[in-house]
């Protein structure tokens, strides 16, 4: 009779291996079979033996070789049992039976041998624009990250069959639309990969402030996108822009702690205990932030990200902080990539080093861009600016239509805790 916490604390070996494995295995059963929905799948099958068998057996001393092969084993059944005749099965078929003649351990060095340029191919499909955003986000998080559907929903607050739909139509695109399984050349790579940067960022954007629900962050979504980041500069250590993106998000990230109360309530950053920032996490990030500089990288977007990032971690008080810098840094990225958001922000670094009327007057600009409607930041500081001013009754509007965007509940709890004080 099997050992019910034996059991379980297999299981969870189970779990973390997934969790370390399943991009790899998933990459490698892609070059093999030639469709990524078919590569999870097998690998899919394969977790489902091992949570048959392990149990009993234990965990095996090598898991990912163990699950390479069971899969690999599948696809050769599933071949044979289909009895695929086209002329592309049939070579994916002698191929893969061919390497089961081979010696095992030689086939799994040679397996690790091309493990790196399968991970970025994977990569490169999971974010590719023939997807839509949200598509790459779920995708992305299922294929690389190894969560489970419900962890996707859970984490975007969407529906698990909202979430499984979404995956399936993905696959099917890059399946109709014979995406191949490659890293882009030339000028094409620059296009994907600012769209591999852009899904990472947006996974670690809504970890680090939720768009909605009860919680203000979701540190899980972070750890995900830091991984998927490290595991990227890994693959491309010369690409200037994942080395900014990774000391962007190495340094946010060394906030966590500091950005929530006791009980959960947000913490802004002028009033966070430095000393709870992770200082391991901020040297991780100005190194990830110097690699970027020495690769001629100083002025992409995410790189001057980092860069403002670092004028913070830098401080050691709010006082210290170099707000005319972060102005000139935040003028230098909305030349580079324009955008009212970014204009946001420049107008709160003026209003820290001119005072509240000088960026006010860059936020009274904003006000009729259509994509700023409904973002809630904007009468955000825009309240916050002239309650300083002394404009409370003005102010308290502004943090009234602020909270009524806003779908996060602490945020919202926060900004009417504001327009309280206005009024």
């Amino acid at each position: 009779m099997t050992d019910p916490h034996s059991s379980s604390a297999t299981h969870k070996a189970i779990d973390a291996v997934w969790r370390i494995e399943s991009a790899k295995l998933i990459a490698g059963l892609t070059r093999m079979v030639r469709d990524v929905g078919l590569a999870e799948e097998l690998a899919q099958d394969a977790l489902v033996v091992a949570l048959e068998k392990w149990p009993e057996s234990g965990v095996p001393d090598n898991p990912g070789a163990w699950l390479m092969q069971t899969a690999k084993n599948r696809a050769i059944d599933r071949l044979r049992r289909k009895k695929l005749l086209d002329r592309k099965h049939e070579e994916i078929g002698r191929e893969i039976e061919a390497s089961q003649d081979e010696v095992e351990d030689a086939f799994f060095d040679k397996l690790d041998d091309d493990i790196g340029d399968d991970l970025l191919r994977l990569v490169f499909i999971s974010c590719h624009p023939v997807l839509s955003t949200e598509a790459r986000l779920a995708l992305t998080l299922r294929l690389l990250g190894g969560l489970t559907t419900d962890e996707i929903a859970r984490a975007f607050l969407a529906s698990e069959p909202t979430i499984a739909q979404r995956i399936v139509r993905a696959k099917r695109t890059l399946a109709d639309a014979q995406v191949p399984f490659e890293v882009p050349r030339g000028e094409e790579l620059a296009q994907r990969l600012s769209s591999v940067l852009e899904v990472i960022y947006l996974i670690f954007n809504e970890g680090y402030s939720a768009t909605a629900g009860d919680d203000w962050m979701r540190p899980g979504l972070c750890e995900d996108a830091l991984r998927l980041g490290r595991i990227l500069a890994g693959l491309m250590p010369k690409e200037a822009e994942v080395h900014g993106l990774v000391a962007l998000m190495e340094i946010q990230a060394s906030r966590s702690k500091a950005r929530t109360g006791p009980d959960g309530q947000p913490i802004l950053l002028l009033d966070q205990d430095r000393a709870r920032w992770d200082r391991m996490q901020i040297q991780r990030g100005l190194s990830a932030l110097e690699r970027a500089v020495q690769l001629s990288g100083s002025n992409g977007p995410y790189a001057l990200q980092a860069a403002i990032a670092a004028c913070h971690a830098r401080a050691a008080t709010a006082q210290d902080t170099p707000w005319p810098r972060i102005a000139a840094l935040y003028q230098q990225l909305a030349l580079r990539t324009p955008s009212p958001v970014i204009e946001l922000n420049r107008a709160v670094a003026l209003s820290m080093a001119f005072g509240p009327a000088a960026g006010l007057q860059l936020v009274d600009t904003l006000l009729d861009e259509p994509s700023m409607k409904s973002y809630h930041l904007l009468p955000t500081v825009r309240g916050d600016l002239l309650f300083k001013l002394g404009r409370r009754e003005e102010a308290r509007i502004e943090f009234e239509r602020a909270a009524a965007l806003t779908r996060n509940t602490r945020e919202r709890e926060l900004l009417l805790a504001r327009a309280a004080e206005s009024g």
